[in-house]
């Protein structure tokens, strides 16, 4: 007498549930599925939060920093209004605006801190980034010829102590020669406006004056330091900046240097690219001794279901269908805890930074330093692609460990498994 399929698949998961005779079996099965499951929770937690966190550094990065620039070589550009025009004459060059910049230090009473000081036509530094938006009190537009107003980040006015309506003066490295000796060039700026980019580097170390005031501090005469483009397409930024640079090199005979943003800040991107790839070995690895608590768990389920298997196999069961049995067991506890990882995962993500916010309450302390992580909270960012490989991972390895169990339980000899009985 052979038995109807699928009966491997009801036995199993018979053995799946608990019973009083076996309840450190059904404990064990319990187990391994929690192993899974958090397991993947973690693994999906990590690589989104480094997800998040390039999107959101991108995305901030791209805010301020221009999707690339070209600036003179040897010195400021000698005529920048006809160079922007011939370079929005490009279909893939969305705008250009010119700027003025150099490095200086800001003082306000004996508070001081470096920073690139950032001349701008306020009309035009809005096509190539969201200062305006970002310029939490005062106004960009107030960065006029002739007035000497600046607009600094939030944590720069916090460093120095000042606020909207304040001054602070600006010191050069470039000196002036007068019968007392060399001098520094100072100048003051009136406080009109602060910005939050919500990145360190940016609120910490920028300041926005005027095109005009910025070219007379730096004595280049209403030359512009370069020209910031906005480009379609910025993942070809660079391309496309280098292809732009030639044309004029051609055109004017002189030549150019660029950046672009994917140059500027490489290192950032690059390094959370080789964080994510290790995370992702190391802790496919937690997944890895989580899947193979299966294999413990099948053999004593084996171990004490000799007899089932014997009676099983004397009413015509195949080892085809024993060992099916029993990998359909361990797979049912690859794919349950799998789907739990990826529900405590999704929870975990919607969650997170409310969770982190509230330890850093009770513990009084500051888990996400902004001058050291650059930004001040923890993005996350679910990407489906990168979830179905985690799932996947965890089946296979689930499923791989069922192999040896499996084959152990077809090898048991009826007769002997029945002497026993």
């Amino acid at each position: 007498m052979r038995l109807r399929q699928p009966y491997e698949l009801s036995i199993a998961a018979r053995y799946l549930r608990a019973r009083s005779s076996h309840s450190f079996i059904s404990f064990i099965s319990t187990v391994s599925m929690v192993g899974i499951a958090l397991a993947v929770a973690v693994l999906i937690v990590v690589l989104s939060v480094m997800n998040g966190f390039e999107t959101e550094l991108k995305a901030r990065i791209l805010g301020m920093a221009a999707d690339a620039s070209i600036s003179g070589y040897e010195g400021p550009l000698q005529d920048w209004r006809q160079i922007r025009e011939r370079v929005l004459m490009r279909d893939d060059i969305r705008a250009a605006a010119p700027y003025v910049e150099g490095q200086a230090m800001a003082v306000h009473g004996e508070a001081l801190g470096g920073v690139n000081v950032r001349g701008v036509d306020p009309e035009l530094e809005r096509t190539v980034s969201n200062i305006a938006s970002i310029t939490t009190r005062g106004d960009i537009a107030s960065l006029t010829p002739g007035s000497f107003n600046a607009v600094i980040g939030a944590r720069l006015a916090e460093a120095l102590g000042v606020d909207v309506g304040d001054e602070i003066v600006l010191v050069l490295a470039e000196g002036r020669v007068t019968p007392a000796g060399i001098l520094p060039r100072v100048r003051s700026f009136k406080v009109a406006g602060l910005f939050d980019a919500g990145m360190y580097e940016f609120d910490r170390g920028l300041v926005f004056t005027s095109f005009a005031d910025a070219a007379l501090l730096y004595h280049t005469d209403g030359r512009a330091t370069g020209l910031r483009l906005a480009i379609r397409d910025v993942y070809d930024a660079r391309e496309i900046a280098m292809t732009t640079a030639k044309a004029l090199a051609n055109e004017t005979g002189v030549n150019y240097y660029v950046d672009d943003w994917t140059r500027l800040h490489y290192t950032y991107f690059r390094s959370i690219q080789l964080q994510k790839t290790i995370m992702f070995v190391i802790l496919s690895l937690v997944i890895a001794v989580a899947a193979f608590n299966i294999v413990s768990t099948l053999m004593m389920v084996v171990r004490e279901k000799r007899g089932d298997i014997a009676i099983l196999r004397s009413f015509g069961s195949t080892p085809r269908s024993i060992m099916t049995l029993f990998a359909s067991q361990g797979t049912a506890i690859g794919v349950i805890g799998t789907l739990l990882g990826i529900v405590l995962a999704v929870l975990v993500c919607w969650q997170l930074g409310s969770f982190v916010k509230l330890l850093e309450s009770w513990l009084h302390i500051d888990l996400l330093s902004a001058d050291v992580y650059f930004l001040s909270d923890l993005p996350t960012q679910l990407r489906p692609l990168e979830v179905a490989e985690i799932c996947a991972l965890g089946l296979v390895l689930a499923v791989a460990a069922t192999i040896y169990p499996a084959l152990s339980a077809a090898r048991q000899p009826p007769a002997e498994a029945l002497r026993y009985e």
